[in-house]
């Protein structure tokens, strides 16, 4: 099977780099699944987990949007934040989720709602991911 070079880049680091056979995101559009030779295009992410199929075997990353980059021969993953299972904080995530849906109750205006139901999907992500 053909392969293509992955890139997971956050502010902070570099979170992947390696040759995979393929990659599903969910984009604002939905579903998108990438195998060699994708027609290149650029679509904002959603806070979702991303599968990487390589060598065989499945990694999921919690990815917490930003933009995917595809290109003829490469993927880059521009992310808000990326996240691999054993790195992520399961009780801070749980606290956050526990904040998120406290404030969602709250009366507050548009924009502080929209900030708590961002929390509330990436701590979700998160514990999805970490398999908690």
């Amino acid at each position: 099977m053909s392969t293509f070079l992955l890139e997971i880049v956050t502010p902070e680091r570099q979170v992947y780099s390696e040759q995979v056979e393929s990659l599903n995101v969910r984009g604002v559009e939905g579903e998108l699944g990438i195998l060699a030779g994708h027609i290149p295009m650029v679509t904002p992410l959603q806070i979702a987990p991303l599968s990487i199929k390589r060598g065989g075997k499945t990694d999921i990353l919690a990815v917490n949007g930003g933009f995917v980059e595809i290109r003829k021969d490469k993927v880059v993953i521009l992310a808000e934040s990326a996240e691999r299972p054993t790195e992520i904080d399961v009780e801070r995530a749980k606290a956050a989720r526990e904040r998120a849906e406290v404030r969602l109750q709250s009366k507050q205006d548009d924009f502080d709602h929209r900030r708590a139901e961002m929390a509330l999907q990436k701590a979700i992500n998160r514990l999805n991911v970490a398999g908690k």
